[in-house]
């Protein structure tokens, strides 16, 4: 495990709210240097905590009107095999590994409630998949 300060983890924290922050408004906030954050970033980044930048989209305003997360399990033997059959399939976008309910969770957007019906029917037809359990998300609270 990778120790930072507490002004990294604070560059941390600000990034991932928003990753456009500039820096010049983070260093004011920390009472260093701009090029004090660029450095602290670049060393962030190199060391692995801060892996990359990503923009956060409404899934509705891009044509995606179920967003659901799907939890699946799998028999043992199977398991790297319906991982990378599973991890491929366009409509996850994130794919976990878990305890719990479920062996697997992916978080998955799709077009309507068919796609999602033709989405389980397809998890179930793989070999190994031995129960799919999609919880439709209602609405995003945090």
């Amino acid at each position: 495990m990778v120790r930072i300060s507490e002004k990294d983890r604070k560059i941390v924290e600000d990034l991932m709210a928003n990753a456009r922050k500039p820096f010049t408004k983070i260093a004011k906030e920390l009472g260093i240097t701009e090029a004090a954050v660029r450095k602290r970033v670049k060393k962030l980044e190199k060391e692995g905590v801060i892996q990359g930048y990503s923009a956060v989209v409404d899934p509705k305003k891009i044509g995606y009107e179920v967003m659901a997360f799907v939890g699946f399990d799998a028999e043992p033997e199977y398991y790297m095999k319906v991982v990378e059959q599973v991890k491929r399939l366009p409509q996850v976008r994130k794919l976990y590994s878990t305890t719990g309910d479920h062996m697997y969770m992916a978080e998955c957007w799709f077009r309507d409630r068919k796609e999602l019906e033709e989405f389980v029917k397809r998890l179930e037809e793989i070999p190994g998949v031995t129960r799919v359990c999609p919880a439709i998300v209602v609405e995003e609270i945090k």
